[in-house]
């Protein structure tokens, strides 16, 4: 059986992070917040001068 995955969509500021937390929480669920994640792929990808556009450089950043 796979396991659940739950994905809240929203604009900004909306409390979808609140919302999630809470969820995971009540259903014992782990919580990641993929826009933080997404964000610091990015960050890093930058830090090492990587070209954004590229996104098979970007998937393997993004895997270590």
């Amino acid at each position: 059986m796979r396991p659940l995955v739950i994905a809240i969509d929203g604009p900004s500021g909306a409390g979808k992070g609140t919302i999630a937390r809470a969820i995971a929480n009540e259903l014992g669920y782990r919580h990641v917040d993929s826009g933080a994640m997404y964000r610091s792929v990015a960050c890093w990808a930058l830090h090492l001068g990587m070209d954004l556009d590229d996104m098979l450089k970007m998937d393997q950043l993004a895997r270590k």
